[in-house]
């Protein structure tokens, strides 16, 4: 499917929505506005404590898509990478949403793990991606603020919203300690799902990465471990603006990835060729499944709105 060529050039540093091509064929969408009677993160998150893993992404998928994001999220801050490459003087600027996707209000949201196809399709529905490790790294070495990873008991309840409300409240109040605004680019609080070509050979698995501590180094070294249904309170998905700058040019970040003379800058891995190949196929193994959750909630949910 090929990218999208930009129509328009907009101040990327500040507004999220700015189109920069999409992986879809169908007509660019910005972000929609948070309805009126959108839930609260707080809110949104009782309303899937109780239902399956597959129910819970389905409705946060739904939420998504809806534009029920919080406002400071709508607004990019720029990262910086440069040549690694001792005869190369380039720079290459990402703009990045300044902290993970959330559900919610600014006055009231909750940083929400999801799956990796979820993810993914978020990002590609507004014409975003997914960071590369070597993006997670300068993101951290260029936030503004920096939280202490705060891990939380291993066990099946990581998996849980009720983990992802606490670990939330914790990332929240070293916010408030730190006297943070919203908007700020934080680093510190997740890990990061990310692209790499290890999912290649790995189609049905979650990559993830980061989580760094004060001296830099990432508690998650990048691993592939977990199958691509797992999604615990230590997961985020950072959008990145799918363009970039190459000293000031613009250029799609998909043709970066699998260009030999710049792909380094990006990614630790130097090329990764058909990012939205890849992108496409990730979610397809992921579609049908949840395509199917879909259809088995529309009665129950029928359902259960007529007996209230």
């Amino acid at each position: 499917m090929r990218i999208k060529t930009p129509t328009l050039i907009a101040a990327t540093t500040t507004v999220f929505a700015l189109w920069a091509g999409g992986l879809s064929a169908a007509p660019r969408q910005d972000i929609p506005q948070r309805a009126a009677n959108a839930p609260g993160g707080q809110a949104f998150a009782r309303q899937i404590s109780s239902v399956s893993d597959d129910e819970r992404e389905s409705l946060i998928r739904e939420q998504l898509t809806a534009g029920n994001i919080p406002q400071f999220l709508r607004h990019l801050v720029p990262v910086r990478l440069r040549s690694q490459l001792p005869d190369q003087s380039l720079e290459l600027v990402v703009c990045a949403a300044p902290d993970y996707l959330a559900v919610g209000s600014d006055d009231d949201f909750v940083l929400m793990p999801m799956r990796l196809s979820t993810a993914l399709s978020t990002a590609s529905l507004y014409g975003f991606t997914l960071p590369t490790t070597r993006i997670v790294d300068a993101i951290n070495a260029q936030a503004a603020v920096h939280l202490a990873p705060h891990p939380l008991p291993a066990g099946p309840q990581m998996r849980s919203t009720a983990y992802s409300l606490l670990h939330n409240e914790l990332v929240g109040e070293q916010r408030t300690a730190l006297g943070a605004s919203l908007g700020d680019l934080i680093a510190g609080d997740k890990k990061d799902l990310v692209l790499t070509n290890r999912l290649r050979s790995h189609l049905d698995r979650v990559a993830i990465y980061g989580w760094h501590l004060d001296n830099g180094k990432p508690i998650q070294s990048l691993s592939t471990v977990h199958g691509w249904r797992y999604a615990d309170y230590s997961h985020g998905a950072r959008l990145i603006s799918t363009q970039v700058f190459v000293n000031g040019i613009s250029r799609s970040i998909f043709d970066v990835m699998q260009d030999h003379r710049l792909a380094s800058i990006l990614s630790d891995e130097g090329v990764i060729g058909d990012a939205i190949g890849l992108i496409e196929t990730l979610n397809a193994r992921a579609g049908a499944a949840m395509a199917a959750v879909v259809q088995d909630l529309i009665p129950r949910l029928a359902g259960s709105a007529e007996n209230h």
